[in-house]
């Protein structure tokens, strides 16, 4: 059996599957029960706001200064994965890192926009519905993004990420990788 290192602690792991439940609620529940609505995205707004701070002070994989590349290692991962050469990453590879920030602004979006409307100023305003809707709506595209992207990354690099972020931990480095 490899070995495996800790990458992803318990802290990150609870935020990531609170955050899939509670958008997942809030969409399922938004047009027939407003208050478990409501709180869903309080609870997603919540949890976006402590990822954000967790990811300015958290450890290692978790910071966004560690995983988040500059354009040129992106373009070039990006490359390298239509070649089928990509490196493995043992936290977010660059395009992972690209997801993670696009999935917490497209939640922030939903959930400002949300909040908006239960506003004096905002209530009935169209084009904050508008917004609202079509930032939770894109976040499916967005989530089905992310799928495929942790299937096609498990699949070429023979480990299983769903198991890593439920136990946090990932088969340890090998020459090659990107640590």
């Amino acid at each position: 059996m490899s070995s495996t290192t800790a990458v992803w602690p318990l802290a990150v792991r609870v935020f990531h599957w609170s955050l899939v439940g509670s958008f997942a609620t809030a969409w399922l529940t938004g047009d027939d029960w407003m208050t478990i609505h409501e709180w869903a995205g309080y609870a997603a707004a919540a949890l976006v706001a402590l990822r954000v701070a967790y990811g300015l002070v958290g450890p290692r994989y978790v910071r966004f200064s560690q995983f988040v590349r500059s354009p040129a290692v992106t373009w070039t991962y990006a490359r390298q994965i239509l070649r089928k050469r990509e490196p493995r990453y043992i936290g977010h590879n660059p395009l992972g890192a690209i997801m993670v920030l696009v999935l917490l602004a497209a939640i922030s979006t939903t959930a400002l926009t949300g909040w908006l409307q239960t506003t004096d100023a905002y209530w009935g305003v169209e084009w904050i519905e508008d917004i609202h809707e079509a930032a939770a709506n894109g976040m499916l595209v967005l989530v089905a993004v992310h799928v495929g992207g942790v299937l096609i990354s498990s699949f070429r690099h023979h480990e299983n990420l769903i198991r890593a972020m439920i136990s946090g931990r990932k088969v340890s480095p090998s020459p090659g990788d990107v640590a």
